[in-house]
């Protein structure tokens, strides 16, 4: 019968009806550990102790569903993504205009590279660009989301040219 118990333990999943008893479960397991706390966070020194995330890869990660090359990399969207890392986040000579005037996509990766990670922390943290750039999604990051995304993008090196400069409405 334990067999039988463990074989169909290791075989049920982990998502669909029983998702909302493995929740209960976790939260049991954290709060005999006394990692769970009254209001529901999980204890910070359980989240210290926890392997620190591949920021590299992370960073990578943020990128691509950021959509940071939509805009940052040229013939992205073009292509359906299928541009050669080592072309990405160098920015565009497409511009966008509206009323604000026509902006073009910076060259993250010449931008990033006169950037320590402190810097670019605190600079990430609160910036603000002319549109179509969500400067507000970039500034809402984590501090950790951002120093992934500065790891990842100083991992590519400093490549190509400066973008265009903006040009007020009317020009």
């Amino acid at each position: 019968d334990a067999d039988k118990i463990a074989g169909a333990h290791r075989r049920a999943p982990v998502h669909g009806p029983d998702r909302a008893g493995w929740g209960m479960r976790m939260t049991t397991v954290l709060a005999i550990t006394g990692s769970y706390r009254d209001d529901g966070i999980i204890d910070q020194a359980v989240a210290a102790a926890a392997p620190a995330p591949d920021l590299l890869a992370h960073g990578e990660y943020l990128v691509r569903v950021g959509g940071c090359n939509d805009c940052h990399t040229a013939g992205y969207g073009a292509t359906g993504g299928k541009v050669p890392k080592e072309q990405w986040l160098m920015g565009s000579d497409q511009g966008f205009l509206g009323p604000w005037g026509t902006t073009y996509p910076s060259n993250l990766r010449l931008s990033v590279s006169k950037m320590s990670e402190a810097d670019w922390v605190a600079y990430s943290g609160s910036f603000h660009t002319r549109p179509p750039m969500p400067d507000f999604m970039v500034r809402d990051l984590p501090e950790q989301d951002r120093r992934a995304l500065h790891r990842f993008i100083s991992s590519l090196g400093p490549a190509g040219k400066d973008a265009p400069a903006y040009l007020p409405p009317g020009q």
